[in-house]
């Protein structure tokens, strides 16, 4: 514990509005993917591939300039980006998998 009250007192602020952030971006990766769960279902329906590569790229790029302008990390951001397109497209296969399988 830290002995000096004020300074315990702003980390405790910070801290807070650190958890507040954390629980915006999961409930912001929540709706994401059930967007992109919706985008599998209608590529399984239409028997598409689970992955678009140009649209990735084009996605990466965007994000990349997106986080030059908020001053984020380029890097960092692509990895969380890839991290979560790495995701959905597992997901798009599994649903692709479902679907086949119920024909």
């Amino acid at each position: 514990m830290i002995q000096d009250a004020n300074l315990q007192q702003e980390l405790n602020e910070l801290r807070q509005s650190i958890d507040n952030i954390d629980a915006a971006l999961i409930y912001m990766l929540s709706e994401r993917f059930k967007c992109t769960g919706r985008v599998g279902k209608l590529k399984a329906e239409k028997n598409l591939p689970p992955s678009d590569p140009a649209r990735e790229a084009a996605q990466i790029s965007r994000l990349r300039r997106l986080a030059e302008a908020a001053g984020l990390d380029q890097v960092f951001a692509e990895k969380l980006l890839k991290f979560v397109i790495d995701e959905v497209i597992q997901n798009h296969i599994a649903i692709k998998s479902s679907f086949q399988n119920l024909q």
